[in-house]
């Protein structure tokens, strides 16, 4: 009889950014259900549900790891949460599969980063935005590693040039109440707004954003957009119209054409429904773990080191691309959208760069010339 491996699945679904939580486990869902049916049995997934506290996250870690046997978990949205369970993974020699957006300033052998670091969201970002908005952005932050390390990386990249900082706020992670934050961006008229708020802290800002651009069109999002590097598809429907017009970079968007993507959406249709639209938080945890559970079965075991030199020894294709994990930094190389929200609750791409090498330390690239970035609109 073959073997069966287990692979923990850590993600909260309650709590202030549960949409987050919720589109990565159902990418994660879908990824058992594709490959059950083609290594029908090879693979137990044992989920947990930390509801949002780190405390539960660590416990949950813990759980998957000593009690389950799991050698590879795929979970956590926040970088908090991550570095909570670093040390229990270490312990462990487990491997965690990393697949959101952060900060970067990390590279550790038992992660496989998968989710984009600054040189694949953030510095292509300001790239079109500087030279087209002008360079007095307003920074916002949750609270958190997130908000001050994207703060901190964008108060470098003003500097370098030659801009400065129009404002600045750093908010707990599920505060609403953003009158004070509004009155300062219609104070200091900035070119544009850095958004790193989460949930639903990032819904109320922007409900107030498109108020402010209704009494004075000099904050209308053609004119002073807010710009994200974390906000995706599955958060459309709860921010509604007050979203439209604004920006955000991800590696992957529904919209995104070419690498098979109008087949992947069809067969996400079949499974939830034609008004689905697929977010890179869902495609990278589906593409992640699929990548997963294919190296285990080529290498016939779930050892951390085999199937990270597997990695990085094979190109993968998926959904976001060919895919293959770097051996120093164990991070993915991934494409660079911008998209533009529209009306219908999507995005349209308005600019793209093939997959970037990630540097997640930005070692001598910060301020380098970078690839010249394919504008559509």
């Amino acid at each position: 009889m073959r073997k069966s491996f287990k692979i923990g699945i850590l993600y909260s679904l309650s709590g202030p950014y549960a949409a987050l939580g919720r589109e990565c486990r159902d990418g994660a869902e879908f990824a058992l259900e594709h490959c059950n049916r083609v290594l029908p049995g090879l693979i137990e997934p044992v989920f947990v549900d930390p509801a949002g506290s780190l405390q539960d996250y660590v416990e949950g870690a813990r759980t998957l790891l000593r009690d389950h046997g799991c050698r590879h978990i795929i979970g956590t949205i926040t970088s908090a949460a991550r570095k909570e369970i670093l040390p229990v993974v270490e312990k462990h020699d487990g491997l965690l599969w990393y697949t959101c957006p952060y900060e970067g300033f990390e590279a550790n052998p038992n992660v496989i980063y998968t989710g984009a670091c600054p040189n694949q969201h953030l510095l292509p970002l300001f790239d079109y935005l500087l030279p087209r908005f002008g360079k007095r952005p307003y920074l916002l932050g949750a609270n958190y590693v997130w908000g001050w390390e994207m703060n901190r990386l964008a108060r470098e990249l003003i500097t370098a040039a030659a801009g400065e900082i129009a404002g600045e706020s750093v908010l707990p992670v599920d505060e609403i109440y953003i009158d004070r934050v509004i009155a300062d961006i219609a104070r200091t008229q900035p070119s544009f707004v850095l958004n790193n708020f989460i949930g639903p802290s990032s819904y109320a800002f922007l409900a107030a954003m498109r108020q402010l651009g209704k009494a004075n069109p000099e904050f209308r999002s053609e004119i002073c957009p807010v710009v994200s590097c974390d906000l995706t598809e599955c958060e459309l429907n709860e921010i509604g119209e007050n979203g439209e017009g604004q920006l955000s970079a991800a590696s992957y968007f529904d919209s995104c054409t070419g690498h098979d993507n109008a087949t992947f959406r069809a067969v996400v249709a079949e499974r939830y429904g034609v008004e689905r639209r697929v977010s890179s938080f869902f495609a990278t945890t589906f593409a992640s773990l699929k990548m997963c559970i294919e190296a285990i079965h080529t290498m016939g075991g779930d050892e951390p080191l085999a199937v990270r030199q597997h990695l990085s020894s094979n190109t993968t294709d998926t959904v976001l691309g060919p895919v293959r994990i770097d051996p120093n930094t164990c991070h993915a190389a991934l494409p660079f959208h911008l998209g533009r929200i529209t009306a219908s609750k999507g995005f349209d791409i308005i600019a793209s760069l093939p997959a970037i090498a990630a540097d997640p330390y930005l070692a001598g690239r910060r301020m380098a010339r970078r690839p010249q970035l394919r504008v559509v609109s």
